[in-house]
């Protein structure tokens, strides 16, 4: 988890809101998304909060 700071730091409007199991989720999700490559660190968070908040109520039940 080495780059994760750049996605708190330039996102951090965007993470607050979130419940703090979602934020950690979406910066994973993020991180592994830029690892592929081919996605702007902006799709990329918006990407992995919706995907975080999906599986966030999927595990909730």
């Amino acid at each position: 988890m080495s780059n994760i700071n750049w996605i708190f730091e330039n996102f951090k409007p965007a993470l607050d809101g979130l419940t703090p199991q979602v934020k950690q989720k979406a910066l994973e999700i993020a991180q592994q998304l830029m690892k592929k490559g081919g996605i702007s660190e902006e799709k990329a968070i918006q990407q992995a909060i919706v995907e975080a908040e999906e599986w966030f109520y999927d595990s909730e039940g």
